[in-house]
Formats: C-alpha cells, structure tokens, sequence
C-alpha cells in the first residue's frame, strides 16, 4: 500500500539530489536540523498516512456523510486518525515552534504532505483548510485574535474555513450581498448566505472559525469595498471559553461527484440576526487579506494534482506488472506463445511513461516553489529574496492550472491501463479519478488561472519576470548541453524556449490591442503550453543530475553490458528512468507543444466572432 502514494525514492531524489535541500541546514534558521532529522520528519509522515489514513480512504468515500437538523457527521473511522493528525503538529508544519508549530522547512512539509494529504484528501482537508485560515490570523490579525483563536487552529482543536462564494456572485466575489453592520461595542452583525464551503459543518471539532467575506454598510461596490470578518460558529469570551452558538447555520450540503466524505456546506449567517464577527485587518481591505489565503490554497491545490498523478501511476504501474493478458508483440504470430503482464505492451508503455513524466515533472515544480518559500525565509539577500517571490508568483498559476489538468488526466489514463476493472468501483483508479476532477474547478478555475497568467503576471515589472524565467530555464540548458547523453535534448527545449518567448511577447501585444478577446480566448492553450516548456524544464534539470550518477554505477559499459548493470542496479534502473521521462517528454511531447504555439500566434478569432445564436442548442 505505501506505494500507493508516493515514490519514495523519488521524493527523496528531488529533495537532495535536484534541489540539495540539505543545505538549508546551513542558514541559521534551520541550523539546529539536518538530513536524518528531515527524513525522520518524513518518515513518519508516510508511516502515519499508510497505516491510520489511507486505510479510511475507501470507506470514507463509501459511508459518506450524515446532515441532519442542520449538523454533518463524518465518517466514524475520520476520528482517530484525526487525533493523529492532532497528536503529530502535521497541521502547522512550517509555523514557529512557539505558536505551536514545529518549524520545519517548507521542502519537508511539502514531502509529508505528499503522502498525509495524498493518502486523503477528504480526511485531510478538516486540518489543512484550517491552516489556511489560522495563517491569515497570524499575519493580519490583533494579539488578541491571534490568542483567542489561531493556537486552537493550528493544533487542529479547532477547525477553519475560507467563506468566499455565494449563489449569485460565483467568482465575481465582488457581486457579493453578504452584509455588515457595525455594532456599538466593535463587532459586527453579519447576514447573508454562502455556498461551496470545505469543511464549513462537521463534528470532528468542538468550534469552526469561518473567515466571512462581507461589505458593511455604506461601503464601496466591487471588490474595494469588502471586509474580511472571523465568525466563529460558537462565539469565544474574551477569557477563550465558549458561549453561545452564533447563529451560523448550515442548510445543506452538496452531493458530488468525488470527495464524498467531504462536507460541501451551504451556510446561512445570522438568519435568525443574531450572527456576529470581527473584524480581520482593515475595512475594505478584505480581499488583500483573502488573497494570502487563497494564494496557499492555490499552490496547495495545484500540488492535489501532482499527488493524484503519483497515486495513479503507482497504481497503474503496478496493475500493468501483474495483470497478464495477450502475447508480446513480437510473438503476435505464434500461436503457442504463452501471455505476458501488460506492460509489455507499446501502448501500455506508452501510457505509463505519460504519467510517469508529468508526475515526475510535477514532484519537482511543487517541490521547487516550497524551496523557494525556504530561500525567502532564510536568505538575507533583498535581491534573491525578491527574485524568490517572483518566481512563485509567476507560477502559482502554472502549478494550480497545468498540475490539476494533468493530475486528472493521469488519473483517466490510469483508468485505461486497468481496462474494464478501472472502470468498477472494485479498483481505487475509479475513486482517484472522481476526487481529482474538483482540483481544475475550485480555488479559482483554471480558466481564471489562465487569465490571471497572461493579464497580470506575464507583465509583472515591466516582463522582467518572465525574462528571470526564461534565464532560469537557460541555466538548466546549457549545463544539459555539457552533460554527456543530454546535448541533443537540451537543444530541443532550447527551441521551444524561444519560441515560448516569441509567442509570450505576441500574447502581452495582442492582449493591449484593440483584439485583447482574441488573445485571452488563447489565454488557457497559452498556459498550457508555458506548463509544458516548464515540465521539460524540470525534467531536462533532473537528467542533469541523473547522467553523472547513472555513469559513476554503470563506467564506460555500453549496449547489452550497460543495460544489465542497470537491471541489476535499483539506483541504476531509477537513473536510467529520469533519462528516460526527460527524452520522453522533450522528444514526443514538447513537439505537439510547438506545434499548439502556432496555433495560438496565428491568433484565429473564431472564439470571438462567433455569433451566440451559433452555438445552437
């Protein structure tokens, strides 16, 4: 089952071989840890989501949720392993120790939250929703906010939403009607209704703190004018005990396709008007406050993808070494020959390696981003740290777009590789894939992420950011040109990164034109192909890094003597495989890129010309 979830192997690959996180021991931050004390860490995480959490995944989805009287209740097997969860500080990985984290690089909290909320995402959801919340109080809350509620968050005690979407404004937040009042002794009166709430009623916590999007009275339209509130389900006393319930009300709960053990609330505030909150930050300053919530949910969101590929391809691989079916094709004609395991297969094959090189790719673009967070929070170099966050602004919509789009294709074409069994509920492809197609949805759809790319971060100071890209990317490829094996690759990406840049510079144009529609109806195939320039980037990175180590096991050997010191050697066969993905990708993937930008500089206005009447229906 521990396979199930995420190859160690290649997590630790990644960490120290790629991205050599070891050296952040060196910054004083992280001065008193080292390399065994992070394999511990991540260790233990993957012990506790094999054992505790992945167990409750199949019965989670089949029990499902109980509403009734307005109250969820989950799956019974959700308690004990949310103790746990409690129990092991695995909510607030990377806060300081002294407000009840445990202060962990981002890079290890990022691998244990691999397999944690790889294991489930349903389960783990009442934690990781809640860091989110608890993390907005900590950076814009009063002293007295962060006391009453953030260290009862972080521990997990309590529980914590994001409170944005509502029936009629859907991603216009700021059509939103949820209203404000000011009362006399500084809180607010809130009413208004809200839908699509993670975890927003359930009793695997005493309370739930609901960070509230709402405009007070008098305030501006459009999103200048909303505020940000903490509504706590149960209202907290000053002393931090607990009074009367605060007239939050959930009215139902939504049935889905996937996440079932998932409570998917519909929340009614003050109905009875009787619902009070407080302030968060400033007045009218709520989406400023929101959008460093929604910034980490995007990127966690983004890396749901990246888990739901490593799970299905571990899945599919597997199934194809043992499933035997058909004659190997080189014996298609003889009559005698005895069936092979599938993965003899070409189409097989070629399936697997798909998967294996997106998750691949996947695995070290989230895992990158979290290392960038590291180097912000260590360096005391003002340049590199701004370089850090304009990289990860860059892309946190590459990550949540490109990652859940391809995550879930994974999980399709893991489906394939089962056959008709896939396709049953008596296999887990099944229930990956209905849980995974959420990801390209909520936290902003990826469309939104693709506008979000080319209409503010494509231009950050003046293109400057995509330039630092493009030279990050450069760096990986002329050290692949000097790397044996790797020359001719490197020059295919090489290509493709220029004509990225070329149809980069044609997009920024077209969008600040009088034909600004056409350019943002290209703005997805845009991203999409900006994400697979960034796979290759990844990918040709980690051969870089393979090449060397593959040849210091195997010498000077070619032909049949090199493959069978690969066979025999694990390290060996694991090297042989990031050459592999990255020629892959590079050789059979990135020319369908090329020929997609094409397409978009072309710049065909049919999406826009269109009549509506011509859609029919």
């Amino acid at each position: 089952m521990a396979q199930q979830i995420a190859d160690r192997r290649d997590v630790d690959f990644v960490m120290y071989e790629q991205l050599e996180g070891e050296n952040l021991t060196k910054f004083a931050r992280y001065k008193d840890m080292n390399r065994k004390m992070f394999d511990m860490i991540v260790t233990e995480a993957r012990n506790f989501a094999i054992k505790e959490i992945l167990p409750v995944n199949e019965e989670g989805d089949r029990v499902g949720l109980i509403f009734e009287n307005n109250k969820v209740t989950v799956p019974e097997c959700f308690h004990r392993p949310y103790d746990l969860l409690r129990e092991g500080e695995w909510i607030a990985m990377t806060e300081d120790p002294e407000i009840g984290g445990q202060g962990l690089p981002h890079l290890v909290a990022q691998a244990s939250a691999e397999y944690i909320v790889g294991a489930d995402f349903s389960f783990s959801a009442f934690g990781f929703a809640t860091h989110g919340a608890a993390k907005m109080i900590e950076v814009f809350g009063t002293e007295k906010q962060k006391d009453l509620y953030m260290r009862r968050m972080y521990s997990g005690e309590w529980g914590g939403t994001m409170v944005l979407t509502e029936p009629e404004a859907g991603s216009d937040v700021g059509n939103l009607t949820t209203a404000a009042v000011k009362n006399a002794d500084g809180t607010y009166s809130i009413s208004g209704n809200k839908i699509f709430i993670t975890c927003g009623e359930h009793n695997l916590t005493e309370n739930i703190i609901h960070p509230v999007l709402a405009r007070i009275e008098g305030a501006p339209k459009g999103t200048k004018g909303i505020s940000l509130f903490i509504v706590p389900k149960i209202w907290v006393n000053d002393d931090g005990s607990l009074a009367e319930p605060n007239d939050v009300v959930c009215t139902s709960i939504e049935e889905k396709l996937g996440l079932h053990a998932s409570p998917t609330c519909q929340l009614t505030f003050g109905g009875k008007g009787k619902c009070r909150g407080v302030l968060l930050g400033e007045e009218n300053k709520g989406m400023h406050v929101m959008f460093h919530m929604m910034n980490e949910a995007r990127l966690g969101v983004g890396a749901l993808g990246l888990f739901n590929a490593s799970c299905a391809y571990l899945y599919a691989v597997n199934y194809a070494r043992e499933r035997i079916q058909g004659r190997d094709l080189g014996d298609m004609f003889n009559k005698d020959a005895a069936s092979v395991n599938i993965i003899r297969h070409p189409d097989v094959r070629r399936m697997l390696l798909w998967m294996k090189s997106h998750m691949e790719g996947m695995r070290s673009l989230v895992y990158y981003t979290a290392y960038l967070f590291d180097k912000v929070a260590c360096t005391t170099d003002e340049a590199e740290k701004t370089a850090c966050n304009d990289l990860i602004e860059l892309l946190t919509p590459i990550i949540k777009s490109y990652c859940t789009d391809r995550g879930f294709e994974a999980t399709v074409l893991a489906m394939q590789v089962y056959g008709g069994y896939g396709y049953t509920a008596d296999y887990p492809v099944e229930r990956l894939m209905r849980d995974s197609k959420i990801n390209s949805i909520y936290e902003g759809t990826n469309g939104i992420q693709a506008m979000d790319l080319l209409g503010r971060k494509m231009g950050m100071k003046k293109g400057m950011v995509f330039m630092q890209f493009m030279g990050e990317v450069q760096k990986i490829i002329a050290k692949a040109k000097v790397t044996p094996g790797l020359a001719e690759v490197a020059g295919e990406l090489e290509k493709s990164l220029n004509r990225l840049g070329e149809v980069a510079m044609y997009m920024g144009k077209t969008a600040m034109s009088a034909d600004f529609k056409v350019a943002f109806s290209f703005a997805s195939p845009f991203l999409e192909v900006m994400g697979d320039v960034v796979m290759a980037w990844m990918l040709l990175w980690r051969a870089t890094v393979a090449r060397p180590a593959l040849d210091k096991l195997v010498g000077d050997a070619q032909g049949a003597e090199r493959l069978d010191k690969i066979q025999k050697n694990k390290n060996a066969a694991f090297y042989e495989g990031q050459i592999k993905s990255a020629e892959y990708f590079i050789q059979a993937i990135l020319p369908v890129t090329n020929g997609r930008m094409d397409a978009i500089q072309a710049g065909s206005k049919a999406v826009v010309d269109i009549p509506e009447v011509a859609f029919g229906g």
